[in-house]
Order: C-alpha cells, then sequence, then structure tokens
C-alpha cells in the first residue's frame, strides 16, 4: 500500500458533479444524476456534488445529508438536535421534541418548490483541506482521520484536479487486506 500516491485512487473533477454556489438545490440534483451516470462502476457511488464559487474555485461540497435538511423547513432545530445528542442530552427528551419536526409531514409537492428556492451556498459544507496528487496513501489516510472527513480535494501545483474518497480508501484497503492476509 505504500506504493499507492493519491493519484491513483481519487475521483478526477471532470467525473464529478459540480455546482454553483448560486445554484439551487435542483440543479444540484440534475448535475448529481449526470455525474452518476458516467462515474466508474467498479468504484462507489458518488454520494454529494461539488460547489464552486465565482472564479470557478472549489469552495464546498453538498452531500446527501445536507440535501435533506435543506428540503425541511426545521432543518436548523433538527440540527441541533444531534447536537443535544452528542451532549449528553437523554434520548427520550430528544425523541419526544422531535416528533414535532419529522421531516416532509404534508404535502410532497412543496419539495418541488423548496429545492427551486434554496441556493446551494445556504446549505453545503465548506472545504478548506486539500492535499497533493503525489502524497502516499499512508499519509493521506492519516490526514482523513485527523480531518474526520468524508472526502478531501486533491490537488496538483496548487490547482484543484480531483477528489479523495473515504469509500475508495477504505475499498482500497480492504482489498489489500484481503490479498495479503491469508487465512
Amino acid at each position: 500500500m505504500k506504493a499507492k500516491r493519491v493519484k491513483d485512487l481519487m475521483v478526477p473533477l471532470d467525473r464529478y458533479g459540480i455546482v454553483s454556489q448560486d445554484d439551487t438545490l435542483r440543479e444540484a440534483i440534475r448535475k448529481f444524476e449526470k455525474a452518476m451516470k458516467k462515474r466508474d462502476r467498479s468504484r462507489q457511488p458518488f454520494r454529494a456534488v461539488l460547489v464552486t464559487d465565482e472564479k470557478n474555485n472549489i469552495v464546498g461540497k453538498l452531500g446527501q445529508l445536507a440535501f435533506l435538511k435543506a428540503l425541511e423547513p426545521h432543518h436548523s432545530i433538527v440540527s441541533d438536535m444531534s447536537k443535544l445528542s452528542s451532549s449528553g442530552v437523554s434520548e427520550e427528551f430528544i425523541s419526544s421534541v422531535s416528533q414535532d419536526y419529522q421531516f416532509f409531514r404534508g404535502d410532497f409537492t412543496l419539495l418541488c418548490t423548496r429545492a427551486g428556492r434554496i441556493k446551494v451556498k445556504d446549505v453545503m459544507h465548506p472545504v478548506t483541506e486539500s492535499i497533493d496528487e503525489n502524497i502516499s496513501l499512508s499519509e493521506a489516510i492519516t490526514k482523513i482521520v485527523m480531518w474526520e472527513t468524508l472526502s478531501v480535494l486533491v490537488t496538483r501545483k496548487g490547482k484543484m484536479i480531483g477528489l479523495l474518497r473515504l469509500d475508495d480508501v477504505c475499498q482500497e484497503v480492504a482489498e489489500w487486506i484481503k490479498s495479503s492476509c491469508r487465512n
């Protein structure tokens, strides 16, 4: 595994769905579906689209969880519930409060309206970390674990060229273990 480099495992940017931060969620859905059609079937499916600013720099990701949260009018309250859970508030209390905030109650046609109104920049996850394409996979794994991230941008001479995803790293490590550890 030490011989592998990030560039051997990354997904090139031209394979990924990319949206502008000023696009709506509806447009993000279209770009996500288009990217899924051209993905490498031997690899894990995409779970996000990348977000660019007005200068076409990658500034964020819009993942599946952020997408669903954005469609719920009370998504900020639901996010606060996860903070309560991690701070030790009882599951019973959180459950009783969250019953009032179940996702997608009522008219599902409102989802179309919401998806066409919500801007990607308002719900995306900003990205700041990146790694060079030539670092070893071992170094990349260390950084992914330290940053607790599902993916990290890959650069070549400071320019964004791809994305290294946790799914692909885990798949590679699993294959390495299966082929190296007989028994």
